[in-house]
């Protein structure tokens, strides 16, 4: 039944959109004052491989610099992101649901995590639910950015982020933290099923590249957090990176590597940079 409603909504985005966007998860952008080609790829945070396409590559070659969403060279960005892990105004887990239902994650958290709820109570939800993504996958978890960082090491390039730290992580901050505990509840409640189901086939959709699906898949999410705030977690985002993307482009040839979720879409940022005048092409 879920499959058949993401079928009918994956039609449904298409004729909202108009022309269907290639299926690819690489890019490269041109026009308007950028002298040399630029290319946008499409990530996947979680997976069990980390080696690049042989097009990546290439592309890879022939640009001068990587920006990632973050600078994951930053040798500060651990602390920063620990830093930024704790609620705001004193707000705990323990508040945020009933005394039963906080019981039932302490208990899945001890079997999972070998830590208690009370140990991580004033941290974000999402960031304990993000703790839990080794236990979600079947491999040791990987991501591709891993890949894209290795190999521009290897070329000597530098890595920068298209935003910083702060701003990633008040994506978090404007999510509701009420809607944070309840998905980390409903993790608890099914032991993960739920989100191996979800993680399963966001593999097989990214594998497809396909990154119009991605979005239905996103809007169809059992999640709140990714079907309710696609505005905090993609739009508004994309608006602000694009700017930045056209900037950088400008100067010196460049290798942007985002969340695949972030390339398609009336709001996604393959036509947030036609929009803006520049040439976003397939490359297959």
């Amino acid at each position: 039944m879920k499959k058949i409603g993401l079928l009918i909504l994956f039609v449904i985005s298409h004729q909202t959109f108009g022309q269907s966007l290639e299926k690819t998860l690489l890019w490269k952008i041109t026009g308007n004052e950028i002298k040399e080609t630029s290319f946008l790829f499409g990530t996947i945070h979680i997976t069990c491989k980390e080696e690049l396409p042989v097009k990546v590559i290439h592309a890879l070659k022939e640009t001068k610099q990587l920006y990632l969403e973050l600078d994951m060279d930053d040798p500060s960005l651990q602390m920063a992101m620990m830093n930024g892990m704790m609620m705001k105004e004193g707000t705990t887990m323990s508040s945020l649901a009933t005394k039963e239902d906080f019981r039932i994650v302490d208990d899945f958290l001890k079997k999972q995590l070998g830590l208690s709820a009370q140990m991580l109570n004033s941290i974000k939800p999402f960031m304990v639910s993000a703790m839990l993504y080794p236990k979600m996958i079947d491999c040791e978890m990987k991501s591709v950015e891993e890949g894209l960082v290795s190999l521009s090491k290897e070329q000597n390039e530098e890595i920068y982020g298209l935003e910083t730290i702060d701003e990633q992580l008040a994506v978090f901050d404007a999510i509701p933290y009420e809607v944070q505990m309840n998905e980390l509840i409903k993790s608890a409640k099914n032991n993960l099923e739920g989100d191996k189901s979800e993680i399963d086939l966001l593999f097989e959709t990214y594998q497809s590249e396909d990154i119009e699906a991605m979005i239905t898949l996103m809007r169809t999410s059992e999640n709140e957090i990714s079907s309710k705030f696609e505005t905090i977690m993609l739009t508004e985002r994309n608006k602000k990176w694009v700017p930045r993307i056209i900037s950088i482009a400008k100067e010196k040839p460049t290798f942007f590597g985002v969340g695949a979720g972030h390339l398609g879409g009336e709001n996604g940022v393959i036509n947030l940079l036609r929009k803006a005048g520049y040439k976003v092409d397939p490359v297959f």
